[in-house]
């Protein structure tokens, strides 16, 4: 592609975060980051130097929005794909990783104007919040998400649970599978509706991923969308880590949990996703 005009804005209130918006531009793309909250801007860029506009959006921790992701509504998601619905973008694209993966999935299930959905790291189903909602308090657990003000279902945490550790750092994998074995029931009723999603899904899921089984996840999402007659994609490798490196990517690993993988893994996997993801643009 020839070199486009992009402007960058910083955006409040009702859509928060960056939007880098190309001249001309069909196709625009919502990027969401995971429970870091980063305003993902670096990977916002990969889309426009491909013709598209793209919007790294702040879904929680901003000015008058959720401090962390308890009970966040989707319909923050419904108003970014305004945001680019207006610009004249006749095609939408989400690219979310690990929570931000779990809030595509759950946005094009309730959005038809999603037209394609890159899932990184992703969870089939909802999870309980990670931080503090608008009233501060971190506990009693809640769900990370609303639609219409009402909570959505969410698998809990288990109490019981014994933490392992991966190159020194605690390994959540083992909490997230002993979840889904204590709660089955509400694992159940807490399933991601992909089967209702029209957009077409690309999922990029690393085998080694010590944060939570996001392969397990992925291959869960492919077998319920094939049951319902619908085809999905899936890029994956064995030794890859929840921390998948797009093109150009050095995000750096977190010092408080483990990913996984290493760094020649992730940035293989995620050479191989952005052929994927660049056939959804």
């Amino acid at each position: 592609m020839g070199e486009q005009a992009v402007t960058e804005e910083i955006l409040s209130g009702g859509v928060a975060g960056t939007l880098l918006r190309c001249a001309d531009a069909t196709t625009g793309v919502v990027v969401l980051s995971g429970s870091s909250g980063r305003i993902d801007a670096a990977r916002a860029g990969l889309f426009t130097r491909e013709g598209a506009s793209a919007l790294a959006l702040q879904w929680f921790g901003g000015e008058g929005q959720v401090p962390g992701i308890c009970e966040i509504p989707l319909e923050t998601f419904f108003a970014a794909t305004d945001c680019l619905v207006g610009l004249g973008c006749r095609r939408i694209v989400y690219v979310g990783t690990s929570k931000g993966a779990e809030a595509s999935l759950l946005a094009a299930a309730h959005d038809p104007r999603i037209d394609a959905v890159a899932a990184i790291s992703p969870t089939s189903v909802v999870w309980g919040n990670i931080g503090p909602g608008r009233d501060g308090m971190g506990w009693p657990e809640r769900s990370s998400w609303t639609l219409k003000g009402i909570p959505l279902p969410f698998v809990p945490t288990d109490p019981h649970w014994n933490s392992s550790r991966v190159d020194g750092l605690v390994s959540y994998r083992g909490l997230f599978e002993q979840c889904l074995t204590s709660f089955r029931q509400e694992a159940d009723r807490a399933a991601i509706p992909v089967e209702a999603i029209s957009a077409e899904i690309v999922l990029v899921a690393g085998g080694d991923d010590a944060l939570w089984p996001s392969l397990d996840f992925a291959r869960s999402i492919v077998r319920r969308r094939k049951d319902a007659g619908k085809a999905t994609r899936l890029v994956c490798a064995p030794g890859a880590g929840h921390r998948i490196l797009l093109p150009g990517e050095t995000t750096p690993r977190s010092g408080s949990h483990a990913h996984g993988g290493n760094d020649l893994a992730d940035a293989h996997l995620g050479r191989d996703a952005w052929q994927a993801i660049l056939e959804l643009l």
